[in-house]
C-alpha cells in the first residue's frame, strides 16, 4: 500500500503545486542523508479572486532543510488587508500562484541546517523583511530571512510588528525632524497605524491631533484614542469651520500630517499644517482623490509625499528594519505600544477570514495561532 506521503507527493506532482515540492521528491534517492521538515498544514490559493472562495487548507509534504536553511514552526500570523489584496490579485507585489497566504508572523526554530550560525532550536524568529507564506504550520527558508527576537515578546505583537507599527515609526522618523513639543496631525486615527502613531509620538513627547469619521460609536472611539495618548480628537464634521487652527488651543501648528483616507479627510489634514508643512499619504481608504488648493502650494509651500513600506524594505534595509523592530517590541513589552487583536486557532481560519473581510462588521485584527 502506498504511504500517505507518497500519495500526497503524487497528487501534488500532478497539480499546479508541483513547483513547491521538488526537494521533497528528491528524497526518494537521498532519504537517509538529509534533514526533513515536518508536514505543513497551509492556507493556499491556486488563482486570484475572492479570498473566501479561492483559499483552502491543505497538507503540504515535508521538504529538505538544506545547510543554510532554518525550519520554523509558526506560532502566530495575522490576516492583514494587504494579505487579502494579494489573494485578490490587486496588490502591486504578490507571489506567483499557486501560493501560501500570509506575509508576517512569528515562529519558533524547529531545526537548522548544518551551516546555520546564530540560530538554534527554540529561538523565536520573525521573517524580516516580511516574506510570503506565513499561513502554514512549518516554513523552511534561508537563514537570512529570519530575525531572532526576544522570547519575552507577547506573541500577538511579535506576529504583527513588521507591517503596521513599523509603518508608523518609519513615517514619524523619515520626513520631518520632530522634537519633543512638536505636533503631528492625522486622519484614520482609529486604524492600527494611527493608534501606533499616537503612542510612539507620545513616547517621544510629540503631540497628536487626530481626525476620525462621523459614525455611531465616535464618542467611544475618541475616549479610546485619548486613553492611548491622543491630545485632540475631532470628527470630520467638527472641523467644518473656517479656521481649524482656532481649535489647537496652546498647541503649535503641526509640521507633519499623515493621510490614509483621501478625499475631504486629506483636505482637513492639510488645513492644520503650518507653513512649509508636509503631508505623507500611505493609504486611500475612501478611494477618493486628494484635492489641494493652489494657495496651499503657493502661500503655504506645503509638501505632499507618499510612503509604501514594501518599497522601503525592498532597498536593502534589513539591518535598519530589524533594529526598528527590536525598538518596537521593547515598547510592546513595556506596555507603551498596544492595539486590539483577536487570537484565533488556525483550524478556524475561515471564520477569522470572514471577520477580516468585514462580514461581521468592525472587528479587531485577526491573528491566527498555530
Amino acid at each position: 500500500m502506498a504511504s500517505v506521503r507518497s500519495v500526497a507527493l503524487k497528487a501534488l506532482s500532478g497539480s499546479s503545486w508541483s513547483h513547491l515540492v521538488p526537494r521533497a521528491q528528491a528524497l526518494r534517492v537521498r532519504a537517509f542523508s538529509v534533514t526533513m521538515s515536518p508536514p505543513s498544514k497551509a492556507v493556499v490559493y491556486e488563482r486570484h479572486g475572492p479570498p473566501d472562495t479561492v483559499t483552502r487548507v491543505i497538507e503540504l509534504p515535508p521538504v529538505e532543510v538544506r545547510e543554510n536553511d532554518v525550519c520554523v514552526k509558526m506560532l502566530a500570523a495575522p490576516i492583514n488587508p494587504s494579505d487579502i489584496n494579494r489573494i485578490e490579485g490587486v496588490y502591486p507585489v504578490r507571489p506567483q500562484v499557486p501560493a501560501v497566504g500570509g506575509y508576517e508572523g512569528v515562529g519558533e526554530v524547529h531545526s537548522v541546517g548544518s551551516a546555520v550560525k546564530g540560530l538554534s532550536p527554540g529561538d523565536w524568529v520573525i521573517p524580516s523583511p516580511p516574506s510570503s507564506g506565513t499561513w502554514q504550520t512549518y516554513i523552511v527558508k534561508d537563514q537570512d530571512v529570519w530575525h531572532k527576537i526576544n522570547k519575552d515578546s507577547p506573541v500577538e505583537y511579535a506576529s504583527t510588528i513588521t507591517v503596521n507599527p513599523l509603518t508608523a515609526l518609519k513615517m514619524l522618523e523619515d520626513f520631518v525632524t520632530l522634537n519633543s513639543g512638536d505636533v503631528i496631525v492625522q486622519n484614520g486615527a482609529t486604524s492600527i497605524v494611527g493608534q501606533c502613531i499616537i503612542q510612539l509620538a507620545q513616547y517621544r513627547g510629540i503631540h497628536s491631533i487626530n481626525i476620525i469619521r462621523d459614525r455611531a460609536g465616535s464618542d467611544e472611539a475618541r475616549e479610546k484614542l485619548k486613553n492611548l495618548g491622543a491630545d485632540e480628537v475631532f470628527t470630520e464634521s467638527q472641523l467644518e469651520v473656517k479656521n481649524v487652527k482656532g481649535l489647537l488651543g496652546s498647541l503649535p501648528e503641526p509640521a507633519l500630517g499623515f493621510n490614509c483616507v483621501g478625499g475631504n479627510a486629506a483636505s482637513l489634514v492639510l488645513k492644520f499644517l503650518r507653513q512649509g508643512g508636509t503631508m505623507v499619504t500611505y493609504g486611500g481608504m475612501s478611494k477618493k482623490p486628494i484635492t489641494v488648493s493652489t494657495s496651499s502650494f503657493i502661500f503655504k509651500d506645503l509638501s505632499l509625499r507618499g510612503f509604501w513600506l514594501q518599497k522601503w524594505m525592498g532597498t536593502d534595509k534589513a539591518k535598519e528594519c530589524r533594529s526598528m523592530i527590536d525598538y518596537l517590541l521593547d515598547r510592546a513589552r513595556e506596555g507603551k505600544l498596544k492595539y486590539e487583536m483577536e487570537l484565533v486557532p488556525f483550524n478556524n481560519f475561515h471564520s477569522a477570514l470572514d471577520k477580516a473581510l468585514g462580514k461581521q462588521g468592525s472587528q479587531p485584527k485577526q491573528v491566527l495561532t498555530f
